[in-house]
């Protein structure tokens, strides 16, 4: 018996198969989303890339090794919007509860929508796909379980074009060969205790002794073992209340902590998010500037700084996020090169139409209202890079990457 039906739907190969979509030149071939030049990352890879081994994130110097006869495309963000909402609009027909992960991926809360779909899990899966396939012709894998954590697992092991279901009285059975890193949270450092502690399993940590696992691992324990045993009580969170929104790239060059290009990366990401807050009518009263540091740790890995400020006013304009975050570089006092940098804004609400703008925020940002409809009104008609205010352009090494 199914108390809850939630679904993950995720789009295959997402940005490159727009790419093939819009250009049936490269369809049938390996093509890669990302940049070209020495500090280029790969944003995404058609299967027919994956095939030699290339995926996202990875430096496309590499993926170049691998896949010599590779289509690098530099990435067109709107585009991806474009299709993103319509998508999301699909989404929606079948239920109001939508959580969207990126532009590419989300979860849907299906409860009780049995008679409106006109069938269960199985036929509401199948129906997800086809819709998504005749109004974009694109492909997307859905996995659908009683919860959120085995919904998402099975979308990620149905790809490409697939659909798996699986019921409520098949998920520790399903769970418990499976390798312990696929449960959620389960990172690096995690993993490496875990292992070093025996467990490699999911069903490993299923049978282990709960008391032990607390004093070993803290709540942390408590909790992965919850998830083992299929106890995952997280909701799809449809409310906008609890979104954030963020926009980040990794340069092709490293910058210094001073630079023009740093600060033209940061107005870029402000102008963008503001674009993205006013396109869902919601404003922002935290913002929080992210920077990695060009020093590798190893295994990939790069320090990460953030600095987060907060007003008693919230926006949803470009220029006003911009300024905040370019403000914060002053908070960081390590003077080493930059490779990535990146913005977030959070704490949001939506605006109270019901007074006057004047009174509910500064004059500057009041000002900055008509300037800002139009230059949506041009970016919904020519697209994003149409026209926007100065210095906002910086190398890039790919695509700007939305992020949650």
């Amino acid at each position: 018996m199914w108390n809850t039906v939630i679904a993950h739907a995720d789009m295959d190969a997402f940005y490159a198969s727009v790419e093939q979509l819009d250009n049936p030149d490269l369809r049938g071939k390996s093509v890669i989303v990302g940049g070209t030049g020495d500090r280029g990352v790969v944003t995404s890879a058609s299967y027919e890339a994956r095939k030699y081994g290339v995926y996202a994130a990875m430096p496309s110097v590499q993926a170049r090794r691998l896949c010599p006869e590779a289509i690098f495309v530099k990435g067109r963000m709107d585009r991806y919007v474009e299709i993103s909402r319509q998508i999301r609009t699909i989404f929606e027909s079948f239920t109001p509860i939508v959580e969207p992960l990126s532009l590419d991926e989300a979860f849907l809360d299906l409860t009780g929508t049995e008679k409106v779909i006109g069938g269960g899990p199985l036929e509401a899966a199948r129906q997800i796909k086809r819709r998504v396939l005749e109004a974009t012709g694109l492909v997307a894998s859905v996995g659908v379980a009683p919860v959120k954590m085995v919904a998402k697992i099975l979308s990620d092991m149905s790809k490409p074009d697939g659909v798996l279901v699986l019921g409520p009285e098949h998920l520790q059975v399903f769970l418990a060969p499976l390798p312990v890193e696929r449960l959620w949270g389960v990172g690096r450092v995690t993993l490496k205790r875990l292992q070093g502690a025996g467990i490699q399993t999911i069903g490993d940590l299923a049978r282990a002794d709960a008391v032990w696992l607390r004093s070993r691992f803290g709540s942390m324990g408590t909790h992965l073992r919850q998830l083992a045993l299929a106890n995952d009580a997280r909701e799809v969170i449809g409310d906008w209340k609890r979104k954030s929104y963020g926009e980040e790239c990794t340069f092709e060059r490293d910058l210094g902590i001073e630079s023009l290009d740093l600060k033209r990366a940061l107005i870029a990401h402000g102008e963008e998010l503001g674009r993205r807050l006013r396109h869902d009518n919601v404003k922002a009263r935290t913002i929080t500037l992210k920077v990695k540091l060009a020093r590798p740790l190893g295994g990939g890995r790069y320090p990460t700084l953030t600095r987060s400020s907060s007003s008693e006013y919230a926006t949803n304009d470009g220029s006003e996020i911009s300024r905040r975050a370019i403000r914060l570089l002053s908070r960081i006092h390590e003077k080493e090169a930059i490779r990535l940098a990146g913005v977030q804004v959070h704490q949001l609400e939506r605006p109270d139409t019901s007074q006057l703008e004047l009174f509910d925020k500064p004059l500057a940002e009041t000002r900055n209202t008509r300037l800002n409809r139009a230059l949506d009104s041009i970016a919904k008609k020519f697209g994003g890079d149409a026209v926007s205010r100065g210095q906002v352009q910086a190398s890039k090494a790919a695509p700007s990457t939305r992020v949650k």
